[in-house]
């Protein structure tokens, strides 16, 4: 028997002018003439932005949510190489108490998944360094919500730049550099382009990193002869030092010809075949959704789920697999 969580990604099919993620191009900044007033409107977007992730949250608990993926987006221009004297936190600490308080008061799981630019395989500078900034700012707003940020941010390997073997190894020294805090944030996905899930396990059992599995993008890129299901005790171990139960992606090809793509909903049969496989083999697993759709998409799986006769729907958005 296993606990399946589902959660969903960082937007709502059925909040009104509700987005987390909106945002200033660094050319609009510019167009306004005083910096203090172009700053101050960086600072009301991003206070938008964190009351909309509070609405969020608010609906997640109405509809027995409990597990959520943050917008990466919440701050406009926070790393931007033109603002480095501009301190973000300050003006939003009250806001992300708020959040904090909520949590505290009703318990999500809650994370973030930055975007595929911060990259830790590169060896130059003007790549590594906005990295670093970015993951520090997810580790300050996970402090400033008092949420621990002990694997709470999922990132990919990386680029490969022609030679995979030296780009899992600069991995590791990149990964070194980093301050213990971040270090502890990570998890790290198996992509569908290029680091497989045995690429990924290496660097997470070298490094102690839980490994986030995505069974579609192993189903779109694998290597020859690789079989996830005898992976899949390693995986487990890789959660071994985690107080968080372990976390899987799961998303469902939108057609053949765009296999990678993510669809508007998840394929039930698809889900459910993976579980048939690995059920027992945890007490719980944690089932982030990406789909197009969104909330309507995890409401839609659950429906879905409850017509098999060996799922037994939970509060809580989950559900328990016989």
């Amino acid at each position: 028997m296993t606990v399946v969580r589902l959660g969903y990604v960082a937007m709502s099919m059925n909040l009104q002018n509700c987005s987390p993620s909106q945002t200033m191009t660094f050319a609009k900044f510019k167009t306004i003439k005083d910096r203090e007033a172009a700053i101050q409107k960086l600072e009301r977007i991003s206070v938008s932005n964190l009351e909309n992730c509070l609405r969020l949250l608010k609906h997640n608990k109405g509809n027995g949510v409990t597990f959520f993926r943050f917008s990466s987006k919440l701050i406009p221009l926070a790393n931007h190489d033109e603002l480095p004297d501009w301190n973000y936190i300050k003006p939003l600490k009250w806001k992300l108490k708020e959040i904090g308080d909520f949590l505290e008061k009703n318990p999500m799981r809650v994370d973030f998944h930055p975007d595929h630019f911060v990259v830790l395989t590169s060896s130059k500078p003007e790549i590594i360094n906005p990295t670093v900034k970015t993951l520090r700012m997810h580790y300050t707003l996970l402090k400033g919500m008092g949420v621990n940020p002990e694997y709470r941010c999922v990132i990919h390997v990386g680029g490969a730049y022609d030679d995979k073997e030296q780009a899992l190894e600069q991995f590791i020294h990149n990964f070194g550099l980093l301050p213990r805090g971040i270090q502890q944030m990570i998890m790290l996905e198996n992509d569908d382009t290029t680091f497989s899930l045995h690429n990924t396990l290496y660097l997470c059992e070298k490094l102690s990193i839980p490994l986030v599995f995505d069974y579609h993008h192993y189903l779109a890129h694998h290597e020859e002869g690789e079989n996830w299901e005898e992976h899949w005790e390693r995986v487990i171990e890789t959660w071994r030092h985690s107080n968080l139960p372990l976390k899987m992606h799961i998303s469902s090809p939108r057609d053949e010809a765009e296999y990678r793509a993510h669809a508007d909903y998840i394929d039930p049969s698809m889900f459910m075949d993976f579980l048939t496989k690995i059920k027992g083999s945890v007490d719980h697993i944690d089932c982030m959704i990406e789909a197009k759709q969104k909330d309507n998409a995890l409401f839609k799986l659950l429906k879905d789920m409850a017509q098999y006769p060996e799922v037994e729907v939970l509060s809580g958005a989950r559900f328990k697999i016989k």
